[in-house]
Order: structure tokens, then sequence, then C-alpha cells
């Protein structure tokens, strides 16, 4: 056995410092923890680390370079129904390791929930980082565009992107996805997960793998299977050349539980190290775990050194790969430093304390399982939140059994629901669709879902999308249905785009991208869940500059129109009254932005209803019409400028845009 010297406790994980190797390991209940280190044919061999202070054990090894493979065997209790599940026969991954071997990769279907110890990858000792050299665009809010993206859907049959370099990290960074990005305006890419991730047995004994990724094995690591020839360096080159084509990278994170599951689930890492420590227990009983996730375990940060890893990792990302925020699935579960959301949660206040990661976009998904687990509207001031109410109002709206008064509060920015002081409708991330749920194409395609790919009798996903198929299920050829559905999808994307806030757009909707009505795609990692970047298009050729188009205007012409205050309109051309609010049946509203002299004003008009509508325009003039969602690819077939103060005829299903510049 390998002699260690003492080392240092800190850094926790494996640090490189020139002549040799410093692991040190958190475990507050662990009776001795062994370091294994293998070589390159897999052989181990085993040393113990000779010192603990507090709670870290460590020791150092001299002569070791970056490479190394390692993982530890944590000695300890084993006593399930106090929390503690120790066991030195099974290999454990660090917790800190900022590389593995390759991905997760148990084998076929297994015959229980542990998986045989080969299948662990291994952590690798990394070598220094380069210094950093983030020359970060720092979008403020307002001007902010998200286009949500998952690594190998959004490049995977891209045709321009060379092959060996397909559903890789550094494809992300190829300048026909950076062209793309630019062409329609997006300002951000949100990224799902991309820390590695452990397959729950589950999915792997039904052949399939989670293609979300919202299983994590290990915070600090990017997940392997999207290396390809360059690694984990493409990744950085990637993020490099988003920054400098003026696109932010922010990714989701999955802090709120881990992927051992229950208690039944596999040991790989956090549970064989100190599971009392890292995961919150029921009151009172402190071997079963407390779940509010649905997925088996629930992450402690309320624990004092399970925050410093979030937050290390964090900082991790932000500083070695650059990247400008996070997006935190099921945040409420971030906050529940003992049960109960608090937005001062001590892993908030050391967000906010940190100058790392302060400045950085925070993203909340405001709801998990837990006890009063929906909290949109009660993050702390600078956070943005999915905002699903906005989503479902606009869903509802245009398949025209919505109310009008909750259209409008979609459109202002919700702010009823974002009143705290310094919150404003830059706290609203609004969406029509998400990798949540439907893609646009399939919510203008469907009226249910159809997940039976998934292997769970198509009882998983949300039942309730307020979707529509107008007379057909799925798709079609007959021009008068899929005319409807072009419009509608038109009027989805411009009333969002349209909206205070901030919009943020699914990969591949402004293609129309179908998942044959797969509502929960997590485990289909193939030409499901892939952009089909020819097949697509060809489905509605001008919907990307549609999409562009709308972009452009908010740029130019809206972001100076909010500045000066919102008119609701009924059409006749007066302003709504407490009467048109409280009729359940209105189908029409419009919206005056822009007021004064100088300002940029602007007039929608939307109606949902099935028969034309004559509106009549504000006295002011000239308004000249520059969007029309009643034509085919929803520009005005030619130039018009309506009388101000006469009518103009609204068509069934459409939204229109009227532009003022004085």
């Amino acid at each position: 056995m390998l002699i260690a010297e003492a080392g240092a406790p800190a850094p926790l994980g494996a640090v490189f410092d020139g002549s040799g190797v410093n692991f040190a390991l958190f475990s507050a209940h662990a009776t001795a923890v062994d370091l294994c280190l293998f070589d390159p044919e897999g052989r181990e061999t085993r040393c113990r680390l000779p010192s603990r202070t507090g709670n870290v054990w460590h020791g150092r090894l001299a002569g070791l370079l970056p490479g190394q493979a390692y993982l530890f065997r944590v000695h300890g209790p084993w006593r399930p129904e106090k929390g503690h599940r120790f066991d030195p026969e099974r290999p454990l991954l660090d917790p800190y390791a900022k590389l593995l071997s390759g991905p997760y990769r148990p084998g076929p279907p297994l015959a229980g929930a542990f998986p045989p110890p080969d299948a662990l990858p291994r952590g690798i000792v990394a070598a220094p980082p380069d210094p950093p050299c983030h020359d970060r665009p720092c979008r403020p809010w307002r001007e902010t565009v998200i286009y949500e993206a998952h690594v190998r859907g959004l490049t995977r049959l891209h045709p321009q992107v060379p092959p060996a370099l397909r559903g890789t990290y550094a494809a992300l960074g190829h300048p026909a996805v950076i062209e793309h990005l630019l062409r329609l305006g997006v300002t951000a890419l949100e990224l799902l997960p991309i820390q590695a991730i452990a397959d729950e047995p589950a999915l792997l004994a039904r052949g399939l793998v989670n293609y979300w990724g919202y299983s994590t094995l290990n915070y600090f690591a990017p997940e392997p299977r999207y290396f390809g020839p360059l690694g984990p360096v493409g990744l950085k080159q990637a993020v490099r050349a988003l920054h400098g084509a003026g696109i932010e990278v922010i990714l989701d994170i999955v802090l709120n539980h881990t992927a051992e599951g229950g208690e039944d689930g596999p040991v790989l890492s956090f549970r064989g190290i100190d599971n009392a420590s890292y995961y919150k227990s029921r009151p009172g009983e402190p071997g079963r775990l407390l779940d509010v996730t649905g997925c088996g375990n629930s992450l402690d940060l309320g624990h004092p050194a399970v925050r410093r890893l979030a937050i290390d990792a964090l900082r991790h990302w932000a500083e070695e790969y650059g990247v400008d925020g996070f997006r935190f699935d099921l945040a409420p579960a971030l906050a529940r430093d003992v049960d109960d959301f608090d937005p001062h949660s001590a892993f908030f206040a050391a967000i906010e304390a940190d100058p790392a990661l302060s400045g950085l976009k925070l993203i909340a998904e405001p709801w998990d399982l837990g006890r009063d687990g929906y909290r949109l509207g009660g993050f702390p001031t600078g956070w943005g939140e999915w905002n699903d109410r906005a989503r479902d109002a606009l869903r509802a709206f245009w398949r025209g059994d919505g109310r009008v008064p909750d259209l409008a509060e979609a459109l202002a920015g919700s702010p009823r629901t974002f009143p705290a002081a310094g919150r404003s409708a830059q706290s609203s991330i609004n969406y029509v669709s998400s990798h949540d749920g439907f893609t646009l194409r399939d919510l203008v395609s469907h009226a249910r879902r159809h997940n039976f790919a998934n292997g769970e009798g198509n009882r998983d996903g949300h039942p309730h999308e307020l979707s529509q198929n107008f007379g057909h299920e799925g798709a079609t050829s007959d021009p008068a249905v899929l005319a409807l559905r072009a419009r509608t999808a038109r009027n989805l994307l411009a009333s969002l785009v349209l909206a205070r806030g901030v919009p943020m757009l699914l990969a591949g909707d402004e293609v129309s991208r179908s998942q044959g009505g797969n509502n929960n795609a997590y485990a289909q990692d193939n030409r499901t869940s892939w952009i089909d970047w020819e097949k697509g298009p060809a489905l509605d050729p001008s919907l990307p500059d549609f999409v562009a188009g709308l972009l452009r205007l908010r740029r130019e012409c809206l972001l100076a129109g909010w500045e000066t205050g919102i008119r609701w309109l009924a059409p006749e051309g007066r302003e709504m009254g407490p009467e048109d609010w409280q009729d359940a049946d209105r189908r029409c509203l419009g919206m005056r932005i822009g007021e004064g002299p100088g300002a940029v004003r602007l007039l929608v008009l939307m109606q949902a209803g099935e028969e034309e509508i004559a509106f009549r325009l504000p006295p002011e003039g000239p308004w000249r019409l520059v969007l029309d969602t009643g034509e085919p690819e929803g520009e005005p077939a030619a130039p018009r400028e309506p009388e101000a103060g006469g009518t103009f005829l609204l068509q069934p299903r459409s939204l229109v845009l009227f532009l003022n510049r004085d």
C-alpha cells in the first residue's frame, strides 16, 4: 500500500500542485477513507488518507501527475435506520472530481438497483486550469432573448457541422450554429444539464437513457458523452466563440437531487461518502429520505458542507468555463434550510455574497413537490423565474378558451406576480414551450400526449397542455389544417415576443420541430428529440424569418415603447372598462404601447375568435401595419397605412401590429 503524507484539508478534491496531488474529502461520519488509484490497465492500488481536519479527510502523494484515475472507499457504520450507509467494498466517485474517465455505463438491464463496481467512471486528476480569459457579453436582462437547447439535440443532425463534431460541445461554437442564433436575434444559449449524468436503472432496463440530464452524478465534471474529439476543451472553445458573437451561455443545473435516487437506489458517490450529511431526512426518521423533488432524495443545502459543494461547483463553471448564468431546476428545494421555502435561505445568501456569482444571470424554476412548493414571484431581487402562468395564459387565449384579463397580465409582464420592491417585468421569463412539454409544432398539432415510446404506458408527462389539433391529430397534408396551425404558431410566438419580460424560445420551434406528440421526451436520445434541420424547415419555410423579424421589432421598437406605458383597448376604440374585463366570452383585445411626444408607439390587436372583427384604430396616426399573422407568412401582403381613427378588419385567429413613429 502506498504511504501518503499529511497534505492539506483544502481545497477539496484532487489538486495537482506541481510535484504531487493533494486529496481531500468531506465526511462527517466516516471512520477512515481509502484512496484508490488505477493504472492504465485498471489495476487498483489503495492508500489510506492519513489525516483528518475537522470533517475533512486528506493526504498528499508526491510524484502523481494530472491524468491519474482515482476513486474512494469510505469506512464507517452500516446503520441505515440512522442514515449511515458506509460500505468500504463499494468504490465511490469524488464529489469534487473535475473530470471523469468516461460516461456512466452500467451495461445491460440490471438485476438490481446497484450497478457493478466497474460501471462507475473514475475521477481524473485535472491539470491546473488556464488563467481565466472571459470577455463576457454582460447583456442586461431587458435585452435578453433566451434559446433553450440540448447539446446533442441542437447539433446531432446539423448538416453544416462536421460529422465528427455533431452532438458534441465543440459543435455549439461552430459558425453555422452561431450564425443561426444571430440571425434569429438570440442573446443567450441556455443548455440543458451538462454535468455528469447517471442514467436511472429503470430507464436502462427499458433500453433508454436520461437524455435531458436531470440525473446528476457529479456537479463539477462535464458529461463525457458529449466530448467528441476535443473533449472538455471543445466546451471551453465553444463558450469563447459564443461570447465572441455576443451570446451568453446559461447552464441548467440540478442542485435539488442526485442520481442516487431513494433509499434503495444505487450507491455511487454521496450516499456512500456521508448519506446523513448530503441528503435531507424525514423529521424524526434519520433513515428515511425527505423527497421534495419526486426523484427519491433532496440535497440538504442547509448543511454547510453541502452548500459549500454547490457554491464551489457554480464558481467552477463560472470561472473555468466562463458561463454567464444558471437556471436552477426545482429551485424552491434549494431554499428549504429546514422544511419550508425561505427566500432568505443560506444558499441564496451565499450566492449573493459571492463576487464570482452574484453578477451572473440566475433563473429559478419556481416550483418543487414540497409543502407550498409553487413559489412563482417569491425569489430574490435580480433573479428571473420561469413564468408558467404567462405560458398558460397565451396558450389558452390562442386556443380560444382563455380569459382576456389573464392575457393582459401576461403581456404586461405579470405585475400582480412580481410586486416586491426591486422586482420588475424582467423577472418574468416568458415562454410558450420548453423542453418539458410539447414543442410549438406539437402544441398546434396534438390534443393529447403520445408518450408510449417512454415505456410508461403513456401515463407520464403533463396531461393538460392547453393544446389543439384543429380537427386532425398529428401529421396531416390537409392545407386548411396546416394553415390554421401555422397561423396559431405565429400568434403564440408574436404574443410571446411582444410581452414584457424576457422571452425564451425552445430550440427547434423556429424550424417546426416535432416530437410526434411526445410531451415528456426525457428518455429519447434519438430523432424524436434531435432537431431535423432539413425536414423541419420544409414544413413552414418562412417561420425562421418570421421569428427573426419579431425579435428585430422587439429590439428596434418595442423596448423603447415599453418605457412609457400601456393602454388596453376594446374593438370600439375605447379603453377597456370593468364590464369588458368581466366578459368571460371576450376573445379580442388591443394593446397600445408608448405615449408622449417622440415616443415609439405600437398598437397590437389580437383576436382568437372565429369571425372577423372591425377594430377602430386610435385617432393619432399614421399607423403603419408591420405584422399580420392573418397573412400566410405573417407579413402584410403590401405596405398598408389604415386611416387613423378608421376601422381595421381583423381576421379570425390573428394578431396584427401597427407602428407609429413621430
